[in-house]
């Protein structure tokens, strides 16, 4: 039985590793170095060695890294709700003897009110505390949240579109590369036409290796 494996192609993105050929279009299934099956269409021969082939590839069920990270920005929005539902539920225990705690009775020491009185006032001391304890956990989500919303709009070398993606985007740099060399007053500092055409040369090789992958 062959098995198909995944292989690190370049940076964001992982080929079908075959021990056969395959045409563009066929469906196999590729098996994860923890067993986990996916099935995918293969698309084009990237790399050929003496044992295997090497071939880009879309998974049949849409997943791509956009919908990875749509999924991780929602878990931990999940878990920012969670954690904000939490808080207010502790803020609403927190209340317990609201009434009575708002006439500020001092402790009557010795009194048998005494006891009842302190263990108030120390759970609801611990319920606060818990308060603010998932507001913040709740807030440290944030950050996570906008990176990983951020990512869900990216498109990378992984992705079909990402060729034509990158072509729009080296016209655009060639443009302005272009621009910055004939007109120097629109440099903003010494290094202005230096960084356009490192753009250039970014964008050139992704288009190449986008196009060896999906054209």
């Amino acid at each position: 039985m062959t098995i198909n494996t995944y292989a690190k192609f370049c940076p964001n993105v992982f080929v079908a590793k075959c021990p056969e050929a395959h045409a563009k279009g066929d469906i196999v299934t590729l098996t994860s170095k923890y067993g986990k099956e996916a099935e995918v269409e293969i698309h084009n021969l990237v790399k050929q060695t003496e044992d295997a082939y090497f071939y880009s590839f879309t998974r049949c069920d849409g997943e791509n890294a956009q919908t990875r990270a749509e999924k991780r920005a929602e878990r931990y929005q999940g878990y920012a709700d969670n954690a904000q539902k939490r808080s207010e539920q502790y803020w609403e225990a927190s209340q317990e003897g609201r009434d009575f705690l708002s006439l500020a009775e001092p402790i009557k020491v010795g009194h048998h009110s005494e006891k009842r009185h302190r263990a108030l006032i120390e759970r609801n001391a611990r319920r606060m505390d818990k308060v603010v304890a998932e507001m913040k956990k709740a807030e440290s989500y944030q950050d996570r949240i906008a990176y990983w919303e951020k990512m869900a709009d990216k498109i990378d070398l992984s992705m079909p579109e990402s060729l034509e993606y990158f072509q729009f985007e080296l016209e655009k740099a060639r443009e302005k590369h272009q621009d910055l060399k004939e007109h120097p007053e629109k440099r903003s500092h010494a290094y202005s036409l230096t960084y356009a055409k490192k753009a250039v040369n970014e964008l050139e090789k992704k288009v190449k290796l986008a196009t060896l992958l999906w054209a």
